[in-house]
């Protein structure tokens, strides 16, 4: 039975009980439906109370008020919710991160970053737990000792991708896993289009980081746009064919992204945080503090004339992974600006 379903057997009885004692009033249902409904297997119900007995599993109906109001709001939102974790999570502000499954490093790394900084200044990080871009964002929001939110597409007694397993306890621990498939579903490709709804609809809006032109990321970002909420997405090489989603996105009205405090100061006065939040200026003065050695070598060739990322590389000693990494920080913290060519140049921040 789907949502819409759902719903419309929850306008004509009282609640679901009064539809298993009266199945052949209900209306606007098919026949096979309505069979089901005489005769429910009440042992596989059982298996699934007692597994959602134990701690920190949840079943949330529609009309729960624990039930996520932006979700709500949704033209199609999920009958049920099952919850493992922090089911509090599912009402505090969130972005939804999503993009490639098979991510350049530079995306990884951009995902990883934007999401460990902005779970550092409060707002709680939704993304789908698949490869890629979506684990990425998770383990920065971890790393941050921030909250994450994994909107999943199977039953949550299965992981998928299985190699996740590890993260998915992680998240279950100090965040929240949610699906709205029964205990048992296995992944199916139809099953993953569905969750992305939910993705979309628990956020304030969505940040696509990389994404090619035939991406379940774009069909996230479609669903954010149609729910009425701001879609954000960061640009790159029109060489890069993980670039064109993103940039057809902007054409289409999403917002340009460069550095992570785009998105606070747009979603900022609604989310309760500021680019001067504490937390952040915080994150700023122990991450300049843990890696101050290597940023006044890097300083001491990365000036205020743009200055190409190899031959930076070559000057200053450092191995092209670690410039990689510190100058995306350092782009983050709004100290160093990309320019086109692979070039940087200091901001004077």
């Amino acid at each position: 039975m789907g949502p819409v379903t759902f719903a419309r057997l929850l306008t004509q009885f009282v609640n679901p009980l009064s539809v298993f004692l009266a199945p052949n009033k209900a209306q606007g249902i098919s026949e096979r439906t309505r069979s089901a409904l005489k005769s429910p297997n009440w042992d596989l119900v059982e298996q699934d109370l007692i597994w959602f007995s134990q701690e920190n599993r949840h079943i949330i109906m529609l009309h729960d008020q624990r039930y996520p109001e932006l979700l709500k709001q949704i033209s199609d939102p999920p009958s049920l919710l099952f919850v493992q974790g922090d089911v509090d999570l599912l009402s505090q502000w969130q972005i939804a991160i999503v993009g490639s499954r098979n991510p350049s490093a530079s995306g990884r790394d951009t995902a990883y970053e934007f999401a460990r900084y902005l779970a550092q200044g409060g707002i709680a990080i939704t993304s789908g737990l698949a490869m890629g871009v979506d684990a990425a964002a998770h383990q920065g929001a971890l790393a941050s000792q921030g909250k994450t939110i994994a909107v999943i597409g199977t039953g949550l007694d299965r992981v998928y991708p299985a190699k996740h397993r590890a993260l998915a306890h992680d998240i279950a621990e100090s965040g929240v896993i949610v699906s709205e498939f029964a205990l048992g579903t296995a992944p199916r490709a139809e099953n993953f289009p569905r969750r992305n709804r939910i993705i979309s609809g628990l956020s304030l809006g969505v940040l696509v980081v990389e994404a090619a032109m035939r991406s379940g990321s774009l069909i996230t970002a479609r669903m954010a746009m149609e729910q009425g909420r701001e879609v954000f997405a960061i640009p790159g090489s029109i060489h890069n064919p993980l670039a064109r989603g993103c940039h057809r996105l902007i054409r289409d009205g999403a917002k340009l992204v460069e550095t992570a405090t785009d998105i606070i100061e747009e979603l900022g006065a609604l989310a309760g945080v500021s680019t001067n939040d504490d937390a952040l200026n915080k994150e700023k003065s122990e991450m300049s503090f843990e890696m101050d050695d290597d940023y006044q070598i890097l300083f001491e060739f990365l000036g205020y004339d743009p200055i190409d990322i190899d031959v930076l590389t070559k000057q200053c000693g450092l191995t092209a992974e670690v410039v990689s990494s510190m100058l995306l920080l350092l782009e983050l913290e709004g100290q160093v600006e990309s320019l086109p060519g692979s070039r940087y140049v200091r901001t004077g921040k």
